[in-house]
């Protein structure tokens, strides 16, 4: 699997997540600058990384939204790539227009930084088919930004298309329905909170985020 990591100016988490494709996949993805205006040849998928993109000036992910790279992250979306946002990735993905809704300031204001229960709620997308539907796994936040908002319109769709891919099982920042992940209407396009990087193997105190990407390469093998 040929993969790419975006990287924008205040990433810190794109290592995080290209050792984790190396270590699944067998293959380093290519970090690609975020004032690139093309992905490399023959990418099957791309990884927007958490940290805090252009330092969450305006609105977190704003500015990274109108990077020149952007525009080839949204073209190879429309084609039907597969495009995983974790944390501030996703909160730039929603800015891009790829996925509905808005990451506010949590609700307790403060940063939120520890291991969380999820429920996986759909385990039909390329991202969740190695898990069981309705699965409690256990996967690190990190976000001061990490509340999820829609409109209750869109809010009815996304749970009635099965788009919401996890839910937070407890408490954790205000998200509205408890939303830590959705996929977009095509499936192929995941935002989510928490970071499935940081917990794929017995060092990093569990393996739930490892299926995820074990469960892509299966996909887009």
């Amino acid at each position: 699997m040929k993969s790419a990591v975006i990287v924008f100016p205040g990433s810190n988490c794109d290592r995080d997540l290209a050792v984790a494709i190396q270590e699944v996949t067998g293959r380093a993805p290519t970090m690609v600058w975020h004032r690139e205006t093309e992905l490399p040849e023959g990418t099957d998928l791309i990884a927007v990384p958490g940290g805090f993109s252009y330092g969450d000036y305006l609105r977190s992910g704003a500015m990274a939204a109108r990077s020149p790279v952007m525009n080839a992250v949204v073209r190879a979306a429309e084609r039907g790539a597969p495009v995983l946002g974790v944390c501030n990735g996703f909160q730039i993905l929603t800015e891009a227009g790829l996925l509905p809704g808005a990451l506010m300031r949590n609700a307790g204001l403060s940063f939120v930084c520890r291991p969380v229960a999820l429920t996986v709620e759909n385990n039909q997308s390329i991202f969740t088919n190695r898990y069981d539907a309705g699965e409690q796994i256990t996967i690190p936040v990190a976000h001061h930004d990490g509340n999820y908002f829609a409109d209750a319109e869109t809010l009815d769709r996304l749970e009635g298309e099965g788009r919401v891919a996890f839910r937070y099982a407890e408490p954790v920042n205000g998200s509205v329905r408890g939303i830590a992940g959705i996929v977009n209407d095509a499936g192929n396009v995941i935002g989510m909170m928490p970071h499935p990087e940081r917990m794929i193997g017995p060092e990093h105190g569990g393996s739930d985020g490892r299926r995820l990407f074990e469960g892509l390469l299966e996909a887009v093998a």
